[in-house]
């Protein structure tokens, strides 16, 4: 005889919502990925240079590409008026314009696109009444993030269309990347919940502080590989593990620029420095912690994610140093960051199996 540790009412209703429950976990999964995808696409805009390409936020009309020549020439004339094109890619032909119109509005289109995807099934579970109250509140507020997201792109792009500038500023970059894989955090952690509460195990509080720790450290390396990227600092000092012939390069190389404070964000060398130490941080607090979990909770599942982590972090580290010795070339470049992304959704997933229960319930579907 099965004996349930539930009463006989509970248990039914979890029974009943279970493929409802599937249901908003596929989707919200579904929205990770096109978050992913929106961070790739992302990189690749800034690498190729086409992120100045279209020099108007029109968030309703935007979603019309040019179809005449008119339009792509009246569309050209604009992005010839920027520094960009008068100080890097004078000469451009409308050929050539086109290819980085095209990647800018691409981006664009996905940001859409993710916007629909994530708001009318959401809309559809509302009206159902699977989601409801605070789940339906908190769901509604991410919505609205992800919404001031397209703000925040263009907050990015005008600073780059400023006099004197070729490029968006790298703190603003930073923003937009963070506040994009803080949308990221926020749908896995919910997605992951949804999952099977009675599967999970209890662990010792410290490995949850050390798995949150590990989600906050994947984060600000993210943060400092922005300043990298929009730097160009991947291009200097190509070297590993010497960097400026020495393992410490001096105050000289590091402090480039006055008042100190600055170089955080500005020194080429010190913002390159910053991601290196933050990295061998990083890895050997994933190490630990993995060493830590075999000790508390040997044969979990729980140990299983954390050497996974530890693994992602080391390969993320070489795929890094790879992309520093080879002088940072296109695919490289987007491996590092596309595996950055998974590796924060895989320390956000352990983190969230490490709670004891679900945070949001989710009922069965209306009739």
């Amino acid at each position: 005889m099965t004996i349930s540790t539930f009463p006989p009412s509970v248990a039914v209703a979890e029974k009943m919502a279970d493929p409802t429950r599937r249901s908003v976990r596929i989707w919200l999964g579904m929205v990770a990925a096109l978050i992913v995808l929106m961070v790739i696409v992302g990189g690749a805009t800034r690498l190729t240079g086409s992120g100045l390409s279209i020099t108007e936020w029109r968030p309703v009309t935007g979603m019309l590409l040019p179809l005449t020549e008119t339009s792509w020439l009246a569309e050209f004339e604009k992005y010839r008026a920027t520094p960009q094109y008068q100080l890097l890619n004078h000469g451009m032909t409308l050929g050539e314009f086109q290819f980085i119109y095209l990647w800018e509005w691409g981006h664009r289109q996905l940001g859409r696109l993710i916007g629909f995807i994530y708001l009318l099934p959401l809309l559809w579970f509302a009206y159902r009444g699977v989601v409801r109250g605070r789940f339906l509140a908190t769901l509604l507020a991410i919505g609205l993030l992800g919404g001031a997201q397209g703000g925040i792109g263009w907050i990015m792009v005008a600073s780059g269309l400023e006099p004197g500038m070729t490029a968006v500023a790298p703190i603003k970059l930073m923003l937009h990347l963070v506040a994009a894989c803080g949308l990221f955090v926020a749908v896995v952690w919910i997605a992951v919940g949804l999952r099977d509460r009675h599967a999970r195990i209890a662990v010792p509080a410290r490995l949850r502080i050390t798995g949150s720790i590990a989600v906050a450290a994947i984060l600000v390396q993210i943060a400092l590989g922005a300043l990298v990227a929009g730097l160009n600092a991947g291009m200097s000092f190509n070297t590993w593990p010497l960097m400026a012939e020495r393992l410490i390069p001096d105050s000289f190389t590091l402090l480039q620029v006055s008042p100190w404070w600055r170089n955080l964000v500005e020194s080429t060398a010190l913002v390159q420095f910053n991601h290196r130490v933050g990295a061998y941080l990083l890895l050997a607090l994933v190490v630990w912690h993995a060493i830590d979990a075999a000790r508390a909770a040997p044969g979990s599942k729980t140990v299983r994610m954390a050497r996974v982590l530890a693994g992602l972090v080391l390969a993320q580290a070489a795929i890094g140093i790879m992309t520093l010795l080879l002088f940072a070339p296109l695919w490289a470049a987007l491996l590092h960051q596309a595996m950055a992304v998974l590796l924060l959704g895989h320390a956000v997933a352990h983190r969230r199996m490490m709670s004891p229960a679900r945070v949001f319930p989710v009922q069965p579907a209306s009739a």
